[in-house]
């Protein structure tokens, strides 16, 4: 019995050095910045390694977009960053990337339409993009470990996993909520073995754009309750002009914080340049 107890004060122990060590205003060792700084601000600083953090939203909200940002913004601080697609390939990665960093239409990218000065900012979009800890891969395996595996060999501080209905179960199940929730507790089991951030984008099946108040909730997310119990970091977009034309502010999104495990929940101010697919802070454009 007295060997536990030895293993506990010796944890204790570290985490108040790494307290004492850590300089005032910084954040901590194993925090990930997601590049917006009011959601940062809301997270203690950003996402943190062991963690599983959920992104969902409607149809057309921008959630990959979202989740390819931070990415890309985390990856600029310097930390690793793998991102798995279901959805897309490398180069469909890439080509958003590019229309992201670079403000440009993907449509003027695939057309070559580019005028001199937006041709000038892919290109500088481009050398960024290029120079980043970031790797881009698709999600094609039929297996839950064969699809994460080629992650590893990058060491990542944040896996993206583009999306959660698209991530192969580790073990047939009868139905569509029941494999989505396996795959988050064992997601949340390989943030916690691997010690990265997991931000996995998730589809509302329980959504209703309907109701009275079409903001997600977090029975919208189904998957038999898993998502309200295994993650650690619940996100979802809400953009008032796809439910309400002409009665907001085109482009202007709630990005509410609806489960924070570590600290407060809330909701931060983001536009949504959608030519572009490029969300930017409100109140702290990066």
């Amino acid at each position: 019995m007295s060997e536990p107890r030895r293993i506990e004060r010796q944890s204790l122990q570290n985490l108040i050095q790494q307290v004492d060590r850590q300089p005032p205003g910084e954040r901590s060792p194993d925090t990930v910045p997601t590049g917006f700084a009011s959601l940062d601000r809301l997270l203690g600083g950003g996402v943190r390694r062991r963690d599983l953090i959920v992104l969902g939203g409607d149809v057309g909200a921008g959630k990959s977009a979202l989740a390819l940002a931070i990415a890309i913004r985390a990856a600029g601080a310097g930390f690793p960053v793998v991102v798995l697609s279901g959805e897309m390939d490398e180069d469909r990665l890439l080509e958003r990337a590019l229309a992201l960093e670079g403000k440009v239409q993907i449509d003027e990218l695939r057309s070559a339409t580019l005028s001199e000065e937006r041709r000038a900012a892919v290109g500088a979009a481009a050398l960024r993009i290029r120079d980043l800890p970031l790797t881009l891969l698709p999600l094609t395996e039929r297996q839950f470990d064969e699809a994460l595996e080629p992650a590893w060999s990058r060491h990542p501080a944040l896996v993206v996993v583009d999306y959660l209905q698209l991530l192969p179960p580790p073990a047939a199940r009868l139905t569509r909520d029941e494999d989505a929730s396996e795959a988050l507790r064992s997601l949340k089991a390989v943030a916690l073995a691997r010690q990265t951030a997991c931000l996995v984008v998730a589809q509302l099946p329980g959504f209703r754009a309907d109701r009275e108040d079409p903001r997600p909730t977090l029975d919208d997310f189904g998957a038999l309750g898993s998502v309200k119990q295994h993650a650690d970091v619940i996100l979802s977009l809400y953009r008032e002009e796809m439910y309400n034309p002409g009665g907001g502010v085109e482009g202007a999104t709630e990005l509410l914080v609806a489960k924070n495990r570590n600290g407060p929940t809330g909701f931060v101010d983001l536009y949504f340049y959608a030519h572009w697919l490029r969300f930017e802070d409100m109140l702290d454009p990066g």
